[in-house]
This record gives C-alpha cells, structure tokens and sequence, in this order.
C-alpha cells in the first residue's frame, strides 16, 4: 500500500486566522487529493514541481515539493530532465531558478546518505559488525565506531575508523604484562609507535603492542579501516591518552 499524505501546515500557520483555508489546504488539497490513487504520490510530485516552475512560483513552497520529490523516489537525473524538458514551454530563466533550488535538495541528499553508504557498504565487506559511534571518540580526530565482540574472559573490540580518522598518541600502562593485540579485519590503516616504527595494516595484519609504548592507530586517508582490539591482562593495566596525531605526523604516512 503506497504511503499516506498527511498536511498539516495549513492549520499549523493559518488555524487561527483563516481556518476555512486551512482545512483545504489540509483535508482537501493534501488529504483528498494526493491521496486519490489513480495517481502515485512520485508523478504527482513532478506534476506539482513542473507547475510551481510555469508559475514561477520559486519560494519555500517549492523547495518543499522539491524535498518532497526527493523523498518519494525522484532522482537527480530525473529532475534534471524534468527541468530542462520544461524549460522550453516555460522559460529558461524559470528553469535556472528551479535548478538553483535542486541542486541544494539533491547534493544535501547526497551528502547525508554518502557516509551511511560507505558505512553499510564497508560492514558488508568484513565479518565483524561496525557498531555504534565510539564513546572514547573524544580521543580520535575523525569518526569512528565500536562493537564489542567478547566482554568476557578476554575483552575484545571491533574499533572501526572512516577514512582519515585516526586516534590520538596513547599507551597501554601496566607494571607487568598488559599492551594489546591489534588484527586487522577490513581496510587499510596505519600503526606508529613514537620511535618511528610503522605498520602498514591491511586484512590479516596482527600487530603486537608492549605495555608503556606511546602510539597511534587509525585509518588511510582514502580507505576505512577495522581492527579486532584485544586487550592483554596485565598488573594495573590502565591507558593514558596524549595529544593528537598531527596533520603533518599523518600526512607522511596517509
């Protein structure tokens, strides 16, 4: 069953002062008219936004149908031959207003829906789940995520980075074992201790951290990254955290 339209910015704008327009606007207009199903909601969209363009009617309302549009399925190539079909009844200046506003709906669109693509897409590619937003993120430059995969007997945690995203200089304190086992399980990403040793990491790398040695982690610039964080018990095991990671420290390295 397609989805129902339900309007209520006439009453929300106009309840008080017209409330016989709000109640077209609202019950009639949206509520019985785009909702008669002889029509799809997707083509009445396009049929409103070519009729607002002819009118040359390019304020906030437009920008809503556009919006609308978007919504229910229309695509930036279809509004863009939309358009341009139009614009040779319409007029030109007309279509150059129209596609100002598009471009803002449909890029915001783009760029909102990239980072969970590349997300979903990455979570697909490796075993481990990505997780939620990191709750140490304080601690990182960029996004990253955690999903812990073991919390008992030996902790371990799926830590992921969006591509550039590294964590600050650290170091796994402990007075007699501790450290930490990095593996890494999708992406590529970097490991440096503060003595200039660096791991290149890709699927299958294991690295090796000693307890007290200060270094970093995280992901290539144009790359997500994931290791599995395996914490080594260790006599009063603690981290402590340092600056960040300098744009000229990662800059040779990404």
């Amino acid at each position: 069953m397609e989805e129902r339209i339900v309007q209520t910015a006439g009453r929300d704008a106009l309840g008080q002062f017209a409330p016989e327009f709000a109640h077209f606007n609202d019950d009639v207009l949206f509520g019985e008219n785009w909702n008669n199903g002889d029509i799809g909601i997707k083509t009445r969209c396009i049929i409103t936004v070519v009729a607002l363009m002819a009118s040359g009617i390019t304020d906030s309302s437009l920008v809503y149908h556009l919006q609308n549009a978007r919504a229910h399925g229309v695509t930036r190539a279809e509004i863009a031959a939309v358009v341009t079909h139009v614009a040779f009844y319409a007029g030109w200046p007309k279509a150059w207003a129209v596609f100002n506003l598009a471009k803002g709906v449909w890029d915001e669109a783009d760029d909102a829906a990239a980072p969970a693509d590349a997300k979903a897409a990455h979570e697909a590619s490796i075993f481990f789940p990505v997780g939620e937003p990191n709750p140490y993120g304080t601690y990182f430059t960029g996004q990253s995520y955690l999903a812990p995969v073991s919390t008992e007997q030996v902790p371990i945690f799926n830590v992921t980075f969006e591509p550039g995203c590294r964590n600050f200089w650290h170091a796994h304190h402990a007075a007699s074992g501790g450290g930490q086992i990095l593996v890494c399980v999708g992406g590529r990403g970097y490991y440096q201790e503060r003595n200039g040793k660096t791991v290149e990491m890709v699927p299958g790398t294991v690295v090796n951290i000693p307890a007290n040695v200060e270094h970093w982690h995280g992901a290539a610039r144009d790359s997500w990254f994931s290791h599995l964080a395996i914490e080594v018990e260790g006599e009063g095991a603690s981290t402590e955290w340092f600056e960040p990671v300098s744009d000229g420290e990662y800059g040779k390295l990404a």
